[in-house]
């Protein structure tokens, strides 16, 4: 009642005109925002961009973009898919849909125009660099299908590798049929790798199906607990075990998320397998979604995730959305079916932790700031039609990367300087005479990035090679050029290699 008369009040008698659906809209954003990240009100013009997210529907055109500039840029296609077949390619800037200007748009606002159902054409206006003007594009929608395994082969030392990119419908079934097709060609495999670095998630039962892979039925995997009962349920695998014997590796970084911190966690609490890389993202949170008036919904979490250990993976902090990191000091400990200690309250920790490649520094601005690394790789295949095969083609010229981005007069300015300059500009409104001190500091800051390039080079090759692989051969030439540098599987292939030493991370300390 009282949330209800100051919006009466407030849109009666504030001084200035106010937009009531908007004021309201702040109002319940604030109050769900005080929950947790996934706690969403959902409104009616929002309801198409939700049944995309949780629904799975996905009507549109087979290609991400990004926002560069003013204009939405294709960076990546979906092999086979209707932007792929009408020509689009990786670096073609959005001028226009269907005769409507987009530039200035948001992601959402552009989505919601090339979104359509299948059998429908847009025209697409696009500017693709290297040509001197624009061109049009005519597409026909259809019904998106992106495989939730884009590559698994066999890899050195006797090794399956399976790369899982979401839990989507079938993913159980289509990793089981890679797994059961490299022991067939292969009897004598002596492990596999599951990876699920950058794997968000998606839906539950592919998850507990995914570990009934390696585990015997009615194995215990995940249990949902609530305040209301109704939402409280165990899950426990229920299919026939492919191996219950064969090495597992899984492998998770900071962008392994729910679906994959419930199969990386049971297989650790199970002691089935053993997980490398960096601590996966701690969402263990289950949301429900109800109707309310106006064709309006709220999602709202009503249980978390437990894994066999009986220890929650969800991140406890906060901060702008994200998980803050807890010191393991201060996670409670559990044990796995083995006696092995594990922590809660913040994702999975790997068996072995390995360092991530940064995406700091200079290589965040290079990368996803000022996109100079695509735009780099976008000149580059305009120079070079076609490439040798993933496995042979090499980036060697380094120094053309570099006098690329001094013609685009690219200067890396890092976070601490930034803070310099904004502290100078604040001593100077304040009269103070501190120019000389900031010189002599900015000039340490200037000696220390000199040379920062240079010592990124292998990551920053490693990027170039993965990028330009994926513009000739999708998704699949991305992975195939990434297990090439790959140090986690490396780690992963020399301990399924070792049966002494796999034992021993499954042991007890």
């Amino acid at each position: 009642e009282i949330f209800t008369d100051l919006y009466m009040e407030l849109n009666t008698h504030y001084v200035d005109e106010i937009d009531p659906g908007r004021l309201m809209r702040t109002g319940i954003d604030a109050m769900v925002g005080s929950l947790d990240p996934y706690t969403n009100y959902i409104s009616e013009s929002d309801i198409e961009g939700y049944r995309f997210q949780v629904e799975g529907k996905y009507h549109g055109i087979g290609a991400k973009l990004e926002k560069i500039g003013d204009y939405m840029v294709v960076t990546e296609l979906y092999e086979d898919q209707p932007a792929d077949r009408a020509g689009l390619k990786p670096g073609d800037r959005i001028l226009a849909v269907d005769g409507q200007d987009a530039k200035g748009r948001t992601p959402e606002q552009l989505e919601d125009i090339l979104r359509g159902f299948p059998g429908t054409t847009a025209r697409i206006q696009i500017r693709r660099p290297g040509e001197s003007s624009p061109s049009t594009l005519t597409l026909t929608r259809g019904d998106i299908q992106v495989p939730n395994v884009p590559y698994y082969a066999e890899i050195e030392g006797d090794v399956g590798y399976v790369n899982l990119t979401t839990f989507t419908n079938n993913a159980a079934a289509n990793v089981r049929r890679a797994i059961a097709e490299m022991k067939e060609k292969n009897p004598d495999l002596k492990g596999v790798v599951l990876d699920l670095r950058g794997n968000g998630g998606g839906l539950l039962r592919e998850a507990v199906d995914i570990v009934g892979i390696f585990v015997d039925r009615n194995e215990p995997v995940v249990s949902t607990r609530g305040n209301v009962k109704e939402w409280s349920k165990a899950y426990a695998t229920t299919t026939q075990p492919l191996d219950l014997e064969i090495p597992v590796a899984v492998l998770i970084n900071k962008r392994s998320a729910s679906a994959s911190e419930i199969v990386s966690g049971a297989l650790q609490d199970l002691d089935r397998a053993v997980i490398i890389g960096q601590r996966s993202y701690g969402k263990g949170l289950v949301q429900n979604v109800m109707d309310l008036d106006y064709n309006s919904k709220v999602k709202i979490t009503t249980a978390k995730y437990y894994i066999p250990s009986q220890r929650c993976i969800q991140s406890v902090e906060y901060d702008n959305g994200e998980p803050v990191n807890i010191p393991d000091e201060k996670r409670a400990k559990f044990k796995t079916r083995g006696g092995r200690t594990v922590l809660d309250g913040g994702g999975i920790t790997p068996d072995l932790r390995l360092d991530a490649l940064t995406d700091e520094g200079i290589i965040r601005a290079l990368v996803e700031e000022e996109y100079l690394l695509f735009d780099y790789v976008t000149e580059w295949t305009l120079k070079n039609p076609a490439i040798d095969s993933v496995e042979a083609f090499r980036f060697t010229d380094f120094a053309d990367f570099e006098a690329y981005l001094d013609q685009r007069v690219f200067s890396y300015v890092s976070p601490a300087e930034r803070e310099l300059l904004t502290a100078l500009e604040k001593a100077k409104a304040e009269g103070l005479d501190v120019e000389l001190e900031f010189a002599a500091l900015q000039a340490k800051i200037d000696a220390i990035q000199a040379n920062e390039l240079q010592q990124h080079e292998k990551e920053l090759i490693d990027l170039i090679e993965k990028q330009i692989a994926g513009r000739y051969y999708y998704k699949v030439g991305t992975v195939r050029m990434g297990l090439r540098n790959d140090e986690e599987v490396a780690e992963a292939i020399r301990i399924l290699n070792d049966p002494a030493g796999y034992r021993a991370v499954l042991m007890p300390k």
